[in-house]
C-alpha cells in the first residue's frame, strides 16, 4: 500500500503555492442570468451609484453591458457635469502615456539613442562601432557632395548625422563614467 504524501511543497510560504494547488474544493460563483449554467466571474453593477454587483459570464455581461445606460435618472446637466468629472479624475492616465517607459533595449539607453539606432537601422543591442559603421554607410550613400540635387538624400544624410551625434555623445558619457575611480565619489 503506497503511502500518500503528508508534505505540501509550498515551505511554508503559500504564496509559493502554485495556482489551483488547494488541497479543498474551490467555489464557483454560477451567473447570475436565469438559466444560465456558466462560470459567472465578469461583475455588473445593479443600479447606478450601488455597490450591489451581478455576476454574470462573459456572454451575458456583454449583452448586459451593451444595454446599460450610465446616466439614467439623471437631467442632461447633471449626466454633462458627471461626465466632466469622470474625465478630470481620468486625465491622468492620459497624460502619464507621455511617460512611457516601454520600448526595447536593456534599459541601459535612453529613448534618444534607441531612435537613433532606429534611424541608422540598428537593432537595440548593437554596440557604437556597428554604429559608427551604418552612419558611413548612410554617409557615403546621401552625402550632399555624392547626391548634390537630391532633397531626400540630404534629409537622410542630416538625421544619420544626428542619430550619430546623439550615440557618440552617449557613448563619451558611458566611458567618462567606465573610467571613474571609487575615490572620485568619495566627499572632501
Amino acid at each position: 500500500m503506497a503511502r500518500k504524501p503528508t508534505r505540501s511543497d509550498d515551505w511554508g510560504f503559500p504564496r509559493w503555492r502554485s495556482y489551483g494547488s488547494e488541497r479543498g474544493a474551490t467555489k464557483v460563483r454560477m451567473c447570475d442570468r436565469y438559466g444560465c449554467g456558466s462560470r459567472g466571474d465578469c461583475p455588473a453593477p445593479k443600479a447606478p451609484n450601488n455597490p450591489a454587483r451581478w455576476y454574470f459570464c462573459e456572454p451575458h455581461a456583454a449583452e448586459y453591458n451593451r444595454n446599460w445606460d450610465y446616466f439614467q435618472g439623471l437631467t442632461p446637466e447633471e449626466a454633462a457635469e458627471r461626465e466632466a468629472q469622470e474625465r478630470r479624475d481620468a486625465n491622468a492616465y492620459g497624460e502619464s502615456k507621455f511617460y512611457g517607459w516601454g520600448g526595447s533595449g536593456d534599459g541601459s539607453r535612453s529613448r534618444d539613442e534607441m531612435i537613433a539606432l532606429e534611424i541608422l537601422e540598428l537593432s537595440s543591442d548593437s554596440n557604437f562601432e556597428e554604429a559608427k559603421l551604418a552612419w558611413r554607410r548612410i554617409a557615403k550613400l546621401c552625402h550632399p557632395d555624392v547626391a548634390p540635387n537630391d532633397p531626400a538624400a540630404s534629409l537622410k544624410f542630416q538625421q544619420a548625422q544626428a542619430a550619430y551625434d546623439v550615440l557618440r555623445v552617449a557613448e563619451e558619457r558611458r566611458e567618462a563614467m567606465n573610467n571613474l575611480m571609487p575615490e572620485d565619489f568619495e566627499g572632501d
